[in-house]
């Protein structure tokens, strides 16, 4: 089973080999944050053709993506977190 890790843009920009070995060595995903809010995720191919085959995994991806995805309410004032 995959395992998924959040890190923030800079930090992956800064490590960005470390990064694809891990995603490509150990299956692991990466969601990736840029003021503390997700903006992109990383997998390794084998993960996407998995995602793409298997509705286990596209449900746990869902969940996942929904744990970290933000909430907004109309009228919320939205302050950048950081890094």
């Amino acid at each position: 089973m995959s395992k998924t890790k959040s890190i923030s843009s800079t930090k992956a920009q800064n490590n960005f080999g470390r990064v694809l070995d891990d995603i490509t060595q150990n299956r692991t995903r990466y969601i990736v944050k840029r003021r503390g809010i997700p903006q992109a995720v990383i997998l390794s191919f084998n993960d996407f053709a998995d995602i793409l085959n298997n509705e286990r995994e596209r449900e746990r991806m869902h969940t996942i993506l929904g744990e970290v995805r933000p909430n907004y309410q109309l009228g919320q004032v939205l302050e950048p977190q950081s890094e």
